[in-house]
């Protein structure tokens, strides 16, 4: 499959539990880190749900 990298844009400090979860759960922990994933279903599901706070780089 594909790989795609993740960015993250925007702070996790005032979102819900789930969403820093899944923050977590993709890797990403602090600001403007870049993690890179298959692009498995799930894990585009993962990134869906907190796409406000991703930047997809490709």
């Amino acid at each position: 499959m594909a790989t795609i990298k993740i960015q993250q844009v925007r702070s996790i400090i005032r979102c819900p539990k789930d969403q820093k979860a899944t923050m977590h759960a993709l890797g990403l922990r602090k600001m403007n880190a870049v993690v890179e994933h298959e692009a498995t279903p799930a894990l585009l599901g993962m990134v869906n749900k907190v796409k406000h706070l991703v930047k997809v780089i490709d």
